[in-house]
């Protein structure tokens, strides 16, 4: 797993607040939250848990065909 899919899994919104509170608490630049990031959680992209976060988990699981 990824550090993306690790995200998604955790959820995003919960990435942004962790990346905040850091952010505020220890005044590193390193922690801001990336635009994107915010533009995802706004967008209600949460990961796993709403269906889409980084990646897209509304697609159907590949099956396979009757026939084999």
């Amino acid at each position: 797993m990824g550090p993306l899919q690790l995200a998604d899994l955790i959820g995003l919104d919960v990435c942004l607040s962790i990346m905040k509170v850091l952010h505020e608490g220890l005044g590193d630049p390193k922690y801001a939250p990336c635009p994107l990031l915010v533009q995802y959680v706004d967008a209600g992209r949460l990961g796993r848990k709403r269906g889409m976060g980084v990646y897209d988990y509304r697609k159907k699981p590949v099956t396979p065909s009757p026939r084999l």
